[in-house]
């Protein structure tokens, strides 16, 4: 008996396969067959979104939080196009992806068909592999491959083309089993020459960051970190590798940071790199850290050998997985144990610290009320934009996963990436914090949101300003605005047009009382926060920025 499947259920049997439970989309006439293979495909559930960047945003949080490629359908040429920004976020951010796009017949290929585009060449540099599937027996072969190559060493995003008559042929075809990433044992001899550099060094510092990072691998190096008095910091946007109440935990890198962190760095005689590329936010310009680093061994541990001395002089590089934690931590520690790991904890709780400001509503205070009153392992998204300063500056992040961001500085990221945690972790509390240029990009996906049930806090953080490119012009050209001013919609009104529960707040006591009645509410809940654009970030007011530049 012969096992003749179309293409379409072929490709789907396979996601099955890889151990997919979950697809985001937005539907199109040019992947049909696989459409109508989910109809009968009761382990997928198939989340459908309202623009196609939302559905790639979804998909890169899924991937971030299962270590697994997060899984989005699109149809060609306009919603590839649209779908393209979560392909940049997921190859900058390392988050394993695939991406399948219904595509033109065969046989009408390069003819300029309706909405075609060559997309191996489209995302051939946003992508580790951009490919097209020609030949429905060969759909096991590339989705496997696929699986392998967005897993494996510095993960990242696959896009596959599917043209829709492929996906409508009936083959037989030998289905792949479940890929895994390959095993990345540290070699215990390389683990040696780390702690002889430690016992060595006056003023050693940790940054970790990067892909990988589990609850386990977290924990592991944290009580390595913490046996060694080793002050550990978090790459941009990568506050949760380690749970922020490790005892040396000293705060984020990026924009922003504890000036007495980023002191610390600079003053160290040895870098201990896990995971992180040292990328330009985390090292503010390749200035906190230099490509050669003079003065400082750098010992560079990254699962991807492409990333070892790609930018960065390395003293000691190891390619392996964030399980090197495990290995760390049957290094002996110098006795007594180091002390400045605990100074620099005590120097970060300061900093993590809200001081009372005399204004009319302080986000600050906001943030503090959030951790007062929400769980600890609350999973905080966000996209970009200085919002989002408050919360990486205050909140204190659990283990993974329990920031969802985008490294890449992609703005509309958090209200997508907040559906996607709600649906994987419905027994978490989940906020979204945006502001009201960046939440825009994607409020459309509140009526994704609302459709599947998601429970969960959104609060939009309106000064009716591009905040982040005010603060720059402000610097650049002070008191002489351009294209920053924005007129906004009354947002609470809005959440509530698309069947959520929402309020409007405007001054700081009015919070709490605010949040208590949302916490009692299910579903979406939103919070309108109306603020003043004077307070531009957590650290500084526009009269501070005009003030300094008359000062020059």
């Amino acid at each position: 008996m012969t096992n003749i499947r179309s293409g379409g259920r072929i490709l789907i049997d396979n996601l099955v396969a890889q151990g997919c439970d979950r697809i985001f989309c937005v539907p199109g006439e040019s992947y049909l067959a696989a459409l109508d293979a989910l109809h009968d495909t009761p382990e997928i559930e198939l989340v459908v979104c309202r623009q196609e960047g939302g559905v790639t945003y979804m998909a890169e949080a899924d991937g971030k939080m299962t270590g697994r490629p997060g899984i989005a359908f699109v149809t060609r040429g306009p919603g590839a196009t649209n779908a393209s920004v979560g392909v940049h976020v997921a190859m900058q951010d390392s988050t394993p992806m695939i991406l399948f796009i219904g595509d033109v017949a065969r046989g009408d290929r390069d003819r300029e068909g309706f909405q075609e585009l060559d997309f191996a060449a489209m995302f051939g540099t946003l992508a580790k592999w951009a490919a097209r599937i020609d030949d429905a027996a060969r759909i096991p072969e590339y989705v496997a491959r696929a699986y392998s190559v967005a897993i494996s060493g510095r993960p990242g995003p696959v896009v596959l083309a599917l043209p829709e008559d492929m996906l409508r042929d009936a083959v037989e075809a030998v289905d792949r089993p479940r890929v895994e990433r390959p095993a990345q044992v540290p070699c215990p001899r390389e683990i040696a020459g780390i702690g002889e550099k430690l016992r060595i060094a006056e003023r050693p510092v940790a940054i970790v960051g990067g892909a990988g990072w589990t609850a386990d691998s977290g924990a592991a190096f944290a009580r390595f970190a913490e046996s060694w008095g080793l002050p550990v910091a978090a790459a941009f946007r990568r506050q949760d590798a380690v749970a922020n109440d490790c005892a040396v935990y000293s705060g984020n890198l990026g924009y922003g940071p504890n000036p007495k962190l980023a002191q610390r760095v600079r003053d160290a005689d040895l870098l201990l790199v896990v995971g992180a590329r040292l990328g330009e936010a985390t090292t503010d310009g390749y200035t906190l850290v230099t490509p050669d680093h003079p003065g400082q061994t750098l010992i560079h541990i990254h699962p991807d050998p492409n990333e070892l001395g790609r930018v960065y002089r390395t003293d000691q590089a190891m390619c392996v997985d964030m399980s090197v934690g495990l290995a760390l931590e049957t290094l002996d520690s110098p006795s007594p144990r180091p002390s400045a790991g605990e100074e620099a904890h005590r120097e970060w709780l300061e900093w993590s610290t809200a001081q009372k400001r005399d204004i009319a509503l302080d986000i600050g205070q906001v943030v503090m009320h959030l951790r007062d009153m929400l769980p600890a392992d609350s999973i905080v998204c966000n996209g970009a934009g200085n919002f989002s300063g408050w919360f990486h500056r205050y909140w204190h992040y659990a283990a993974l996963p329990s920031q969802l961001a985008p490294t890449n500085g992609s703005m509309g990221y958090g209200l997508p990436a907040g559906v996607a945690a709600a649906l994987r972790f419905p027994e978490r509390q989940v906020i979204v914090a945006a502001g009201d240029g960046d939440f825009l990009m994607n409020g459309q996906e509140l009526a994704t949101a609302v459709r599947h049930g998601a429970d969960m806090l959104v609060l939009v953080i309106d000064n009716a300003s591009y905040g982040t490119i005010r603060m720059h012009q402000e610097r650049e050209y002070p008191e002489r605005l351009s294209g920053t001013d924005l007129v906004n919609p009354d947002f609470a009104a809005l959440a509530r047009a698309f069947g959520a529960w929402a309020e409007t707040v405007e001054r700081s006591e009015e919070f709490a009382p605010a949040l208590e009645r949302a916490k009692a509410q299910r579903g979406v809940k939103l919070l309108h926060l109306k603020t003043d654009v004077e307070n531009i970030t957590a650290n500084t007011t526009i009269t501070a920025l005009r003030d300094r530049v008359k000062a020059l």
